[in-house]
This record gives C-alpha cells, sequence and structure tokens, in this order.
C-alpha cells in the first residue's frame, strides 16, 4: 500500500469513526427487545442553579429603609427582609416616578411622594402605588 493510500484509508476511517459516534450519542441501549431510542440532553457541567425567571433586581441592591427603581417596578425593603414591589407609575398624572429617597417614593411631575409601603404620603396624588408582586428566590427579587 503506498503512503497517500494509507492516509486517505486512515481518514476515511477516522470520518467513520466519528460519524458512528454522533448517531449513537443520546441513544439508550436496547434491552429486551424493545428498539426505540431516547436520546438525553448533553452532560451539564456542575455549579450553580439556573437564575430565575422575571429578575427585577438582587436582594443587596435595595436598602432597608429605601427601595429602587428598575423600569415599571419599585422595590422597597421597608424592614430588613421585607421586600415589596409597586408600579413605577404615579397614580396622579401617570408620571414615572424617578427616585427613592429619604424614606419616600417620589414622582418629578407634581411633587406627589408615597411611602416604602406604596401608601400616599404627600399629594396632589390621592391613590397609593398599584401594587406587584415580587417574591424572594435565593438572592434575587423576582416578579410573580
Amino acid at each position: 500500500m503506498r503512503r497517500s493510500q494509507f492516509i486517505i484509508s486512515a481518514g476515511i476511517g477516522l470520518g467513520a469513526s466519528v460519524l458512528a459516534a454522533c448517531t449513537t450519542y443520546g441513544k439508550k441501549p436496547e434491552a429486551s427487545g424493545d428498539t426505540a431510542s431516547t436520546t438525553k440532553a448533553p452532560p451539564t457541567t456542575g455549579g450553580t442553579a439556573p437564575e430565575p425567571a422575571n429578575i427585577v433586581t438582587k436582594t443587596a441592591d435595595v436598602p432597608v429603609g429605601s427601595g429602587v427603581i428598575v423600569g415599571e417596578v419599585v422595590v422597597t425593603q421597608p424592614a430588613a427582609g421585607d421586600f415589596k414591589g409597586f408600579s413605577s407609575t404615579c397614580t396622579h398624572a401617570g408620571c414615572s416616578l424617578n427616585e427613592v429617597a429619604d424614606g419616600t417614593i417620589n414622582c418629578p411631575c407634581h411633587g406627589s411622594k408615597f411611602n416604602l409601603d406604596g401608601s400616599v404620603a404627600q399629594g396632589p396624588a390621592t391613590k397609593p402605588l398599584v401594587s406587584k408582586a415580587v417574591t424572594v428566590q435565593g438572592d434575587s427579587i423576582v416578579l410573580g
């Protein structure tokens, strides 16, 4: 056999081996005449659990006695470990709330202020903020 023929034959053999391995990966060994096969997900590496869906923020990012505004959600922590969620839309005229400072959630449009529990602290708003359900999952605050 010539050298070039040997190299070509070895390459074909290697390619066939790889192809055979790819087509049998994930197949369940046949047992008791059952010819059905199933596929498995590829193995995963260990480590951390997947992040929960609908994460608003991390618990560490919400100071006790204050809160944060993240998009359309305000998350407050009036007392340690007590997280509350609200719409970031002011109930007076529909403006977007812009800050949480000095223990209140503030609206820049007409000066309305809301307490960390969503109740009105200062008008012209007369209705509390709309509540949004938030839960703590691990170190994350999740909407819903």
